[in-house]
């Protein structure tokens, strides 16, 4: 393996709001990044912005202010969206910047000494907002011969004709070399249907020459020509330079030997042919090897519906981040689809992943084995009681030793949400290893101590893995997690080029339980409307005095009609903890199937509430909710007893979560 990594992201356009799209791309490069970093790579990872063209002079101008002033103004909503998401670059280039103008310049004059770059008259269909010309055969015709209108078939807006003389590269010579170079290289695009998309297109159509400059007389916004000072660059000649003249000017000493070629470029499907098709064609001209993929990802609708402003559907980063965290909103992007697919993004979806795996799952585990520690060892990692591990333990040992190279395999495939599903079977067998072995009743066994001890070690040796392992997927969380562990672990540091074993933990390590990793999203279902967040609890609705109980044996009865108000259901408890100064109540997070409820019983001083998680009960499902001790209940649960609870009622097998008992 290669001891350096140099990935990109596409340098977005200054114009551009910022969006979940820009959030995407960016997001996974740092994910690869951060992880490349652990296990001992030199990391290079360049992101930044694209600042010339026609788009950025007409908004100048159309805001009475220079495009240099222009662009100052819009490059910060970029920049600081990244320190929001805690992107973790190396670089960050502006295609204003000088030394890259420089290198733009020497490139061009370079191509134009080799006689690869020649001028030409040229006629042709010219889209302002994509900034390219279109052939006669590519433009799409729409409306009645009477009144025809010539669209872009890629944005779909309308398209001028123009003839003017232009500087044109000689791609089209290299068209074979590439197909060859693509058929020989299976990893170079990737995913497999956008290589065959590729592919495909090299094949069928013949690769004309690339117009690489605009008339001054047209546009005077860009890098001018080194040859010919009536003339700029054209944008995209100038923006997929920038892959190369970072690394020599962005960095302390000029690193491109050290780096080149790029291990990933990252993109959006939208751009896939600039960089498979220009983009590698102007490294053939310029006799420089290719980068080694280029992945191209999918886009994200909203809703089912396609994201657009005029639609006031587009995804603000900021906003997700400011409402979610940080760390959510990341990991939402990579777990939701599978990574080079299409997704589709809603509030919904992303507050049911922080409830059901950040909050019910992650989060839960840590406060329960540090709640046990707490209880059980004094606060302190237990050293195993016995050398033996039991078939979970082992499992769950083997599942997290197996990390480094399930990790290498799944994201070296770009495989984010696979990544991610492997690290939560961890957090499930845990869970398992708990509602199996049960430590409150071994705690209350002095002969089990010493089975006692192995559990909670190995919780705590599974957690300090998972701690390592979701760090570049979610930094803020782990360096928590790594906080209330106890652990002495440095992530700038290669950890995972090393001996990282299972048995770095020590015994004895003090743990420091603090917050909650991921508090719940709570929601509310206004009458008629959506299921919307609400950050206060809303004010149930007074509860209603019930009729006064009948005694024990009474023979009062009721007709089938009035049972059958009664809604019963099947639950299963996912967290539980105390109400605040309480000895009785215990808040409990269910799941119905369906939804998820809240449910507040007074069931203190039976049942500790970590030996509450996992238990399928019976819930009345229709009761009104109520406020005990300021906490909302959305429902009762069922349990025998008179004047203190007995026992609750349970299922003895995995009965499906919202089932209905009768």
């Amino acid at each position: 393996m290669s001891q350096t990594f140099y990935i990109t992201t596409p340098i977005y356009y200054v114009n551009d709001v910022p969006h979940i799209g820009h959030a995407y791309t960016t997001v996974a490069a740092d994910v690869l990044a951060r992880y490349c970093r652990l296990t001992g790579r030199d990391v290079l990872f360049l992101t930044g912005l694209d600042e010339h063209g026609q788009k950025v002079q007409q908004a100048a101008a159309k805001s009475g202010v220079d495009p240099q002033a222009h662009c100052d103004r819009l490059a910060p909503q970029f920049q600081n969206l990244w320190k929001k998401l805690h992107i973790s670059n190396d670089a960050f280039i502006r295609t204003t910047d000088a030394r890259h103008k420089t290198i733009v310049q020497q490139k061009l004059q370079q191509l134009f000494d080799q006689k690869l770059i020649y001028r030409a008259a040229y006629t042709g269909w010219y889209c302002t907002f994509d900034e390219r010309f279109w052939t006669e055969k590519d433009v799409v015709r729409q409306g009645s011969p009477q009144v025809e209108q010539w669209l872009c078939p890629d944005c779909k807006r309308p398209v001028e004709r123009l003839s003017e003389s232009n500087y044109f590269f000689k791609m089209g010579q290299y068209q074979d070399r590439l197909v060859a170079h693509i058929e020989s290289h299976p990893d170079f695009v990737r995913p497999e249907s956008r290589r065959n998309e590729v592919l495909g297109f090299l094949k069928t159509h013949p690769l004309g020459d690339l117009s690489i400059s605009r008339p001054k007389s047209r546009l005077t916004w860009g890098i001018e020509l080194p040859f010919d000072r009536d003339y700029v660059t054209y944008v995209w000649f100038d923006a997929l330079v920038n892959y190369i003249s970072g690394p020599d000017y962005l960095l302390p000493k000029p690193s491109l030997a050290h780096y080149w070629p790029a291990n990933m470029h990252l993109v959006g499907k939208d751009i896939l042919t600039t960089h498979a098709v220009y983009w590698s064609t102007m490294l053939m001209a310029l006799e420089m090897p290719l980068p080694q993929t280029i992945f191209a990802h999918g886009w994200w609708t909203v809703n089912g519906e396609k994201m657009s402003k005029s639609r006031g559907n587009v995804v603000d980063p900021y906003a997700m981040v400011d409402e979610f965290g940080a760390d959510a909103f990341r990991y939402f992007l990579l777990r939701e689809v599978p990574f080079g697919h299409d997704g589709d993004f809603s509030q919904t979806a992303l507050i049911g992943r922080i409830n059901s795996d950040l909050a019910n799952g992650l989060g839960n585990l840590l406060s329960r084995t540090l709640t046990m520690i707490e209880r059980f060892a004094e606060g302190r990692i237990p050293e195993r009681g016995t050398a033996q591990y039991e078939r979970l333990e082992e499992t769950i040992k083997g599942e997290a030793e197996s990390r480094l190279l399930v990790s290498d395999q799944l994201l070296s495939s770009l495989h984010f949400k696979e990544n991610l599903e492997s690290l939560w079977w961890i957090i499930a067998l845990c869970d398992q290893l708990i509602d199996e072995a049960q430590p409150w009743n071994l705690a209350k066994k002095p002969e089990a101590r010493p089975k006692l001890n192995n559990v909670l070690n190995t919780l705590a040796k599974a957690l300090r893995y998972l701690c390592v392992f979701i760090y570049p997927y979610m930094p803020q969380a782990a360096e928590e997690m790594k906080h209330q562990l106890g652990l002495m672990l440095n992530f700038s540091k290669p950890l995972l080029a090393g001996e990282f074993t299972w048995d770095g933990l020590l015994p004895g390590t003090p743990i420091a339980k603090g917050k909650s990793l991921f508090p719940r999203i709570e929601t509310i279902v206004p009458k008629g409307g959506a299921r919307v967040t609400d950050t206060q609890p809303p004010t149930p609705p007074t509860a209603q005095a019930g009729p006064a109980a009948a005694p024990v044996g009474s023979t009062t009865q009721i007709t089938i009609e009035d049972f059958q108000k009664v809604q019963l259901r099947v639950a299963k408890v996912l967290t539980a903890e105390r109400v605040p100064k309480s000895e009785k109540l215990i808040k409990l997070q269910v799941d119905l199937g369906t939804e998820q409820r809240q449910i507040v019983a007074g069931i203190g001083k039976k049942y500790a509430p970590e030996e509450l998680i996992g238990r399928r009960i019976v819930i009345v499902a229709n009761l009104k909710p109520a406020k005990l001790m300021g906490v909302e209940s959305q429902g009762m649960v069922l349990a025998a007893g008179d004047a203190e609870v007995k026992e609750l009622v349970c299922l003895m097998s995995d009965v499906d979560p919202g089932t209905k008992v009768k």
